[in-house]
């Protein structure tokens, strides 16, 4: 009896995860694809084999940076508000950044040795670029998500008050015409769908300003000047971005997951803005203001107290992004919990109410 009733579930399951789904195959196709790749151009090399295996860890590990995980969130609960599912938000930012990293490392084949003269120079205005267009997106996305939170506070305290709310109400929030949507209506319309995300991650890797993808141009250089053929050289860009995609886009999946429980009751929805909407916000601002004081700081030259933590905090941005992840997933799991305990389901469901004033 159980056998026909699941069926029908299952099959509305895949259904409903087929995009994901295959994105997640996709990749898993081009994770396989890369290490055969890399088998067969390093075979009887088992040193290179382990410089391959540094550089996916690197891609794994560059997923996870700072500012990966906050423009993902952010972007993902943003397009979630405007009643979207952004299963392809991380993928799409991974392609984009990817298309950078292995581009850049076929220039450093190309030319090593030109670029072994000017690529501190290089660098140096390439962090500032990349450190400029992180800190300003994910400061907007930040005053963005600061404008829901408020109007998003109104509404809920107005329900657990005894008032109605109307589903319209909710999308006022985005696209509502008073003077405040009016004036941040840039600002909610910088990304308004999945792709838009490849050529911000492209932007997003011009710095080549982190640890991992510093790590990945010395190992690109270093055997393009042993004379490695530089078919075999690209392998280890195409490792990089294979690793890092993988975990972007399972960050977006994992989050539109977490995002969709809160958006199938209106109140609900309120409720866990509330919460997420607080952490997406907090988040935003510390890393972008951070990166935003950094940046002002190495081309000030400032020094002192203030400034050395402000330089201290960039170097240590890089392990922010496993911590982030468990404040999201973390911050889910606490406001389920509280929403239950409260009660809050038994409050009038927003849908029979007018829009409020």
């Amino acid at each position: 009896m159980a056998s026909p009733l699941s069926r029908p579930r299952f099959r509305h399951l895949i259904a409903q995860h087929r995009a994901p789904i295959s994105q997640l195959l996709l990749l898993l196709i081009a994770n396989l694809a890369a290490w055969a790749w890399a088998l067969v151009a390093f075979a009887g090399h088992p040193g290179l084999l382990g410089t391959a295996l540094l550089a996916y860890l690197f891609g794994l590990r560059h997923a996870v940076d700072a500012d990966h995980i906050a423009a993902i969130d952010n972007v993902v609960r943003k397009l979630m508000q405007q009643g979207k599912r952004p299963l392809s938000v991380g993928f799409f930012f991974s392609i984009g950044h990817s298309a950078l990293v292995v581009l850049g490392v076929a220039i450093i084949v190309r030319a090593t040795s030109a670029l072994n003269d000017r690529i501190d120079a290089f660098k140096e205005i390439g962090g500032m670029i990349s450190t400029g267009i992180s800190a300003f997106f994910l400061l907007t996305i930040a005053v963005t998500n600061l404008v829901i939170l408020v109007g998003t506070w109104k509404r809920f305290r107005r329900v657990r008050g005894g008032g109605t709310l109307a589903e319209a109400d909710l999308d006022m929030l985005t696209a509502g015409n008073g003077l405040l949507a009016r004036l941040f209506r840039p600002m909610f319309r910088l990304v308004t769908k999945s792709w838009h995300m490849a050529p911000l991650g492209f932007l997003f890797g011009l710095g080549f300003d982190t640890a991992t993808e510093i790590g990945l141009f010395s190992v690109a250089a270093g055997h393009a000047s042993d004379g490695i053929p530089p078919s075999a050289v690209m392998v280890f860009p195409v490792l990089f971005a294979a690793g890092m995609a993988l975990i972007d886009t399972l960050d977006s999946v994992l989050m539109v997951g977490a995002y969709g429980w809160a958006f199938v009751n209106p109140v609900r929805k309120l409720w866990y803005n509330l919460t997420i909407t607080s952490v997406s916000v907090l988040i935003a601002f510390g890393i972008g203001g951070i990166e935003a004081l950094g940046l002002l700081a190495r081309q000030l030259s400032l020094r002192g107290g203030f400034w050395d933590q402000v330089t201290s905090l960039n170097e240590g941005l890089a392990h922010f992004g496993y911590l982030m992840i468990g404040v999201f997933v973390l911050a889910w799991a606490v406001s389920a919990c509280i929403y239950k305990w409260k009660g809050y389901d038994s409050l009038p469901h927003p849908a029979q109410g007018a829009p409020l004033p």
